[in-house]
């Protein structure tokens, strides 16, 4: 009663259209739980009883091990970079970012490319070295390769996340730590290490969101997840109903990742000592110290940056004359046009609502700005799957008037479900940027006589141009690298360099996904260095 209340007190034009997007937002959502307690039928029976024990212990195997891999990578790496100077430090502080320009699947078929038995490693070693390889040792298609994938591809979300927390938030702990006598092996496990607690938690659940969204690598190496399930049942038995279910219980586990972050953050809060703020001053290690830390932060940027870019270049020389098309450059126009058609969308909608929650703050439009981030938590495969459902019910009723219209082969489906997934990302950007601006322009506005509206175009869209454009950026790259959504809704003869790719290498044509995959790597690789280099000039601010 009390939210309906709050409701009625702030209803106007930007509480309206907030409300309209949250709906949207919710309601596929709400579907999916709704559906998981059907009837069920035989196929459900079939999957619940013979199949679903794999699909948990292959997702909870993978879920587990990466966790703890990327959390030993990216958090090792950001005490390295802030604690340390030496040689290519300044490199490796935004280098190491970049595998996350790649996303896992092109790095699977990648790697599983250079390791097969016609790969560059096992070739060279038969016909340079005379050596005959256990193929074992080399098969990367299994529950330890998608491991190490995820890991590789994925550990830059502790590394970054971390690394800003360490040369910020517990500067003056650490260095007063290091002044009393604790060596920095033990300031880092008895200081740094608790402090970070909730930080690395919540950069590790980032990771483990991405692994429940994935549907390239476990489907390209054949391992059965749940994102696996859902497409086979859908594609593969046209059994609707079942595939919700799976997706409910997906979304269950979600759930319980999120339950699992907010306990082992506990009630831990960190804040600036002082106004004061000052990073690390890092020491300067000579010898074979520094050159030690350099041959470990080369290693991995090699091993998960390096190397795969270096075999995408390999194969692009080798295919480009057939790849190189007009088919390619269509291919790239539906990847542009409908990452930024989304992209707009998503801003516009994340503009209304942050404008909306921080003009009115009540514990409505707390709960209207929790709802807006939902998405992001959810994994492609069970929004692919809700979606589906609303639009044939939504094509079911029009064609009861005759209409003609049919939405669920159109681009409309996509965009939604696109929209849904990550508002999220704009979101936040936004709203960074609105409390960055705070209201005083607003309200002198406002004083002045403005309208709202009035307001909101002529004072506030100025000063947030730069959230705005991040905001757009963010969000453009992440469609751009999108797939199980992607392969889920995609209209008929509509395709985009992720899909392609990833056809490309299901066809076991790794070579002419190359490309496309280059491409997608150059735009995102872009955007990391903007705003690595936007970042440092705040931070030097």
């Amino acid at each position: 009663m009390q939210l309906i209340r709050h409701a009625k007190q702030h209803l106007n034009i930007w509480a309206i259209l907030s409300l309209v997007f949250v709906a949207v937002i919710l309601f596929p959502n709400l579907l999916i739980g709704f559906k998981f307690f059907t009837e069920p039928n035989e196929n459900w029976e079939h999957i619940k009883f013979y199949l679903m024990r794999d699909y948990i212990n292959n997702t909870a195997t993978i879920l587990i091990f990466t966790a703890i891999l990327t959390i030993l990578i990216g958090t090792s790496l950001a005490w390295l970079i802030i604690m340390y100077e030496f040689p290519l430090r300044g490199f490796f502080r935004w280098g190491l970012i970049l595998p996350l320009a790649i996303p896992p699947y092109i790095g699977a078929y990648t790697y599983h490319g250079l390791l097969n038995y016609t790969g560059v490693i096992q070739t060279t070693l038969r016909n340079t070295f005379d050596i005959q390889v256990n193929q074992s040792y080399f098969n990367i298609m299994s529950t330890q390769g998608a491991v190490f994938i995820f890991t590789l591809f994925l550990y830059p979300y502790v590394y970054t996340i971390t690394k800003s927390f360490f040369q910020y938030q517990s500067a003056s702990l650490i260095e007063n730590a290091i002044l009393l006598g604790s060596s920095p092996t033990s300031t880092f496990f008895r200081v740094a290490l608790p402090l970070s607690r909730a930080t690395i938690v919540g950069s590790v659940t980032l990771v483990m969101l991405e692994v429940l969204n994935d549907y390239g690598v476990v489907s390209y190496f054949g391992i059965q997840t749940f994102s696996t399930a859902i497409f086979r049942t859908w594609y593969g038995m046209k059994d609707l109903d079942s595939a919700l279910k799976l997706a409910g219980t997906l979304m269950f586990i979600v759930i319980v990742v999120l339950i699992l972050e907010k306990m082992l953050r506990g009630r831990k809060r960190y804040s600036y000592a002082s106004t004061k703020v000052r990073p690390i001053h890092p020491k300067r290690l000579k010898g074979w110290k520094g050159w030690l830390l350099f041959a470990y932060s080369f290693a991995i940027f090699s091993i998960a940056f390096l190397v795969p870019l270096a075999q995408l270049l390999y194969w692009a020389f080798m295919t480009y004359e057939t790849i190189w098309s007009q088919a390619f450059f269509q291919l790239a126009k539906n990847s542009i046009f409908v990452a930024s058609i989304t992209s707009t969308i998503i801003i516009s909608i994340a503009l209304i609502i942050a404008n909306f929650t921080r003009m009115h703050q009540s514990l409505f439009t707390k709960l209207v700005s929790r709802v807006t981030t939902l998405g992001y938590s959810i994994p492609g495969a069970a929004i692919a799957i809700a979606i589906i459902t609303i639009f044939i019910s939504i094509d079911t009723f029009l064609a009861k008037w005759d209409t003609g219209i049919v939405l669920r082969t159109s681009l409309v489906m996509l965009i939604s479900a696109y929209v849904i997934r990550f508002l999220a990302i704009g979101y936040n950007s936004v709203e960074a940027g609105f409390e960055k601006i705070g209201n005083t322009f607003t309200e002198a506005s406002r004083l002045l006589g403005a309208s709202t509206i009035r307001t909101f175009f002529m004072v506030d869209l100025p000063l947030m141009k730069n959230a705005i454009a991040a905001g757009f950026i963010l969000v453009f790259v992440d469609i751009l690298k999108e797939l199980p959504l992607t392969l889920f809704l995609q209209p008929f003869n509509f395709a985009t360099l992720a899909t392609q790719a990833f056809k490309y290498a299901n066809d076991e044509r790794v070579q002419e996904a190359s490309i496309a995959s280059l491409l997608i790597i150059l735009i995102s690789a872009t955007a990391i260095f903007i705003f690595h280099r936007v970042l440092e000039k705040k931070e030097a601010n």
